[in-house]
């Protein structure tokens, strides 16, 4: 069974830091494409950040040059290092492994407030 666990969140102020993780168990996590996504309060979801098995990462243009994707295979761990956090930020954010329709995380809050 897979299963997703992403942990991180939190409340930051506006230009502050957060490092999201998400850990994956029940799956060979290795061969997968991984994603972070989030989705704000009367949003859609959105993609953030993915990387590949090759570690080759693609960014939303809002998070490019503030948001870094990583991923650790030997500990089926994935992070989003989220710097220089905005508002516009807020969100509930979601790993993903991208096999078959995809397998979801349980989403972790982050909310950027003065």
């Amino acid at each position: 069974q897979v299963q997703l666990v992403e942990s991180g969140g939190g409340l930051v102020q506006p230009g502050g830091s957060l490092r999201l993780s998400c850990a994956a168990s029940g799956i060979i996590f290795g061969i997968y494409t991984m994603g972070w996504y989030r989705q704000a309060p009367g949003k859609q979801r959105e993609l953030v950040a993915s990387i590949t098995m090759a570690f080759s990462t693609t960014y939303a243009d809002s998070v490019k040059g503030r948001f870094t994707i990583s991923r650790d295979n030997a500990k089926s761990m994935v992070y989003l290092q989220m710097n220089s956090l905005k508002a516009e930020d807020t969100a509930v954010y979601y790993c993903r492994l991208s096999r078959g329709e995809g397998y979801w995380g349980q989403g972790t809050q982050v909310t950027v407030s003065s």
